[in-house]
């Protein structure tokens, strides 16, 4: 096997001395595992960021070993990380498709709308402006993996509206997708949920 693909990073978890197991989406082979050596020193740290885009290249090891993986920065997501607010919609947007989505299928409505949704959390004035993409979002994964279509949130829906919306949101992805790792992942989601709430409306 060899991929050779845009990616966004969505997780990255250490293996070995200085590895890490990265999940990755692409457009075309869906969300990818793959081992990269170094993943945790001074020049790979920084480039394997949730959010990033890079390009990557993975290949199929010797048995049934995860596949090693060389990856290359495209565009970071780095700066926005040490505000609260983005970072707290880009930690939680990335362990979702990290957390929820079966590795090896093809999604590529949802790679799509997460790089829209990474970009306007990026780029947005403030997070009224990308909240309802998240909950856009977080509606277009539930129906994509098989779980009914909700409604997306309306345009005129008010700010408190929206809150509410997502907090229903909320349960229907920790008891529908996540199940037993719905205390370890929920918990970027309840970070993010506590900040939007002190932002107010408007």
């Amino acid at each position: 096997m060899l991929i050779r693909a845009p990616a966004i990073v969505c997780s990255v978890r250490p293996h070995g001395e200085t590895g890490a197991i990265v999940r990755v989406m692409t457009a075309d082979h869906g969300l990818a595992a793959a081992f990269v050596p170094g993943a945790r020193g001074r020049t790979l740290r920084p480039v394997l960021i949730p959010g990033n885009q890079i390009a990557i290249e993975v290949r199929a090891r010797a048995g049934a070993q995860l596949p090693s993986a060389r990856v290359e920065l495209v565009s970071s997501r780095g700066p926005w990380l040490s505000e609260p607010l983005p970072s707290a919609g880009i930690t939680w947007a990335c362990a979702l498709t990290a957390s929820t989505l079966p590795e090896g299928h093809a999604y590529p409505l949802l790679h799509d709308s997460l790089a829209a949704l990474l970009d306007a959390i990026c780029h947005a004035p403030s997070a009224r402006g990308w909240a309802r993409v998240l909950a856009g979002y977080e509606v277009l994964l539930l129906r994509e993996v098989g779980y009914g279509a909700a409604p997306a949130p309306p345009p005129e829906e008010d700010w408190e509206s929206l809150l509410a919306r997502l907090e229903r949101q909320g349960k229907a992805i920790a008891n529908r997708l996540l199940a037993e790792r719905a205390r370890d992942v929920m918990g970027a989601r309840t970070i993010l949920l506590d900040r939007l709430r002190r932002i107010g409306g408007g």
